[in-house]
């Protein structure tokens, strides 16, 4: 009975309570097997085994939450906005994990229903692809429908994500952008293409440079390269002012843990950044400001440090 339900997992995400009747359980064992944690009701009627789900991340049980949804609709949908920007792995930072977001493909108003958003679907050719064995809503629609329901700078963290890792461009943004402007709650869209840029590579590098247009700071360049007196690039700053003579570095926990070499501790991982900041300012002139999370969260102090570097005269 068990091997059929893991077999449904690995092909759809989720089994449903339907399967789990038709596979020898009853509804009496299946609420002892829930109470057990052997298996996790995922929502009303969907479920997995409780050792595949306690490892997962959240934005990976998000995309299990999506697929149980997908299963369990009375009618053709297709995953969209952060549903779909999900499959695309986009980070979802502070995106609501609790609510799905399904299209409807026959163009039909959607009911309501907890948990679960339908939207009525007006498609063009190629706003639909298959990721993932699943039908979801292609990066250039998804990045344009996270205008609609994220903030500007929670829509731009995930569309710098797509355009960073190539699955669309702002030629097709644009493009596509031009016949949605009908949609509602568009407004913010156009200024989000004109903000994002794929050349972050973080969610901390795209809030800094948020955080400048916001302080009304000079545009920063993203992912600035750095080369010796050969010519040679010998590193890339996160964000610089060449003609000012700075540059930003963001540190988070996860850039050391990411960049750490085998072997090698934090401490040794911190102490060879240092080492990479001396030898870039030795070798340009410019001063470096370090910032934090928490510094993205402060940010009129932030500006304010940043403004005090551009103030000094470089070296």
């Amino acid at each position: 009975m068990e091997a059929r339900l893991r077999a449904l997992v690995a092909e759809h995400g989720v089994f449903t309570r339907k399967e789990a009747l038709a596979a020898g359980y009853h509804d009496h064992a299946i609420q002892g097997l829930v109470r057990n944690g052997a298996w996790v009701r995922v929502r009303r009627g969907a479920y997995v085994f409780g050792d595949g789900w306690a490892g997962l991340s959240d934005n990976q049980r998000y995309a299990i939450l999506c697929r149980a949804a997908v299963r369990q609709a009375r009618t053709h949908v297709i995953l969209s906005h952060t549903s779909s920007a999900g499959e695309y792995d986009a980070p979802l930072w502070e995106c609501d994990l609790s609510t799905v977001h399904l299209t409807r493909s026959d163009e039909r108003a959607g009911r309501a229903e907890a948990g679960i958003v339908q939207h009525r679907g007006v498609l063009e050719e190629g706003d639909t692809v298959q990721r993932n064995g699943r039908e979801v809503m292609s990066a250039t629609r998804t990045a344009l429908e996270l205008t609609l329901v994220l903030d500007v700078e929670h829509a731009l963290v995930e569309i710098d994500h797509l355009l960073h890792r190539g699955l669309t461009t702002i030629e097709e943004l644009r493009t596509r952008y031009e016949s949605m402007t009908h949609w509602p709650r568009s407004l913010a869209t156009d200024l989000v293409l004109r903000l994002a840029d794929g050349r972050s590579e973080s969610v901390g590098e795209t809030r800094a440079r948020f955080l400048c247009w916001a302080q009304h700071l000079p545009a920063p360049i993203p992912n600035y390269p750095i080369h010796d007196e050969r010519g040679v690039e010998i590193a890339r700053v996160d964000l610089a002012w060449p003609h000012l003579g700075v540059f930003l570095e963001f540190d988070g926990k996860v850039k050391y843990l990411a960049y750490r070499r085998e072997g090698e501790s934090v401490v040794d991982c911190v102490l060879r950044e240092k080492q990479r900041e001396s030898r870039i300012c030795e070798i340009t002139g410019w001063r470096c400001i370090r910032i934090v999370w928490a510094d993205l969260y402060k940010p009129a102090a932030t500006a304010s440090r940043i403004r005090t570097l551009f103030l000094r005269p470089a070296a």
